[in-house]
């Protein structure tokens, strides 16, 4: 009697499991910003513009694992950079929105490193449409203004996402350091730490700080790495702030992420190299 009544409470539970599988928070958590963003502040250049973006990115995910490996791929991450797309960038025309998702999914696939992909997507991408086509699109900045108590609440379910997914670390690492330099940009140019300090209570960096820097596929294996390489994108994007270069988070991350993840292949290749020559 007692086996009859476990199964379903068994089979109830499995699938809530699945229901709260790991893979489906970002995606919730990315679209809860979107929804309370656009509901509030009016953040999306259009629905079309974001719903392409994403539909673009889940084809060429799709298309590109189908050809490549012969898999059906789990559609999760690129749903997270279609909509990151869609929030992120700015412009009047349709394509770019299309293109950005296309060169973003596809960078996972051609830019690889020892079967690994060394750029976030979304990071990817939206640096590539700055640099190639500057003056047809620009990304988010202040568009959705600093009002405290929605940043409050992303926050709040942001850091209990990220910490589910062992993320927590990078972020708390970088905001850290983000404010620790705040200070020293303050104390450089004598512009009030307020100022330096707010462009972190933005959507842009609600984005950047939760799923760009934390991304599982481009993050190094170590913590302490993690931590590190954290520390050095800030670091990196002070040094931009500091020359006056637009987007310098982006740009920081598009450089210190795939460059520590070199450095840890490089290293992993010694290793194997160092216990290959003693057997």
């Amino acid at each position: 009697m007692s086996q009859q009544v476990a199964a379903p409470a068994s089979g109830k539970l499995h699938r809530w499991r699945s229901v709260l599988d790991s893979r489906y928070l970002a995606p919730a958590l990315i679209t809860g910003i979107l929804i309370g963003g656009h509901l509030s502040f009016g953040i999306l250049e259009s629905y079309e513009k974001t719903a392409l973006a994403i539909v673009i990115s889940i084809f060429v995910e799709i298309t590109l694992s189908r050809i490549i490996y012969g898999v059906w791929p789990h559609l999760a991450s690129a749903y997270i950079t279609g909509i990151s797309v869609g929030i992120l960038l700015r412009s009047p025309a349709m394509w770019p929105y299309g293109l950005c998702s296309a060169i973003s999914i596809t960078s996972k696939y051609v830019l690889r490193v020892r079967g690994r992909h060394i750029w976030n997507p979304s990071n990817f991408g939206i640096c590539a449409m700055l640099f190639l086509a500057g003056d047809k699109v620009a990304s988010l900045s202040i568009q959705w203004g600093n009002n405290l108590w929605p940043m409050i609440v992303i926050w709040l379910l942001g850091s209990i996402i990220i910490w589910r997914l062992k993320r927590f670390h990078i972020t708390a690492t970088y905001v850290a350091a983000f404010c620790l330099f705040a200070l020293l940009r303050s104390f450089i140019t004598g512009s009030p730490l307020q100022a330096e300090i707010a462009p972190i209570t933005g959507p842009m960096y609600q984005l950047f700080i939760f799923f760009m820097i934390t991304d599982p596929k481009t993050t190094v294996r170590s913590k302490v790495g993690r931590c590190i390489v954290a520390v050095m994108v800030a670091l990196l994007e002070t040094v931009l702030r500091l020359n006056e270069v637009v987007y310098a988070p982006y740009y920081a991350l598009f450089i210190v992420g795939p460059t520590a993840l070199l450095i840890e292949d490089w290293l992993d290749w010694r290793r194997q190299a160092r216990l290959a020559q003693t057997k």
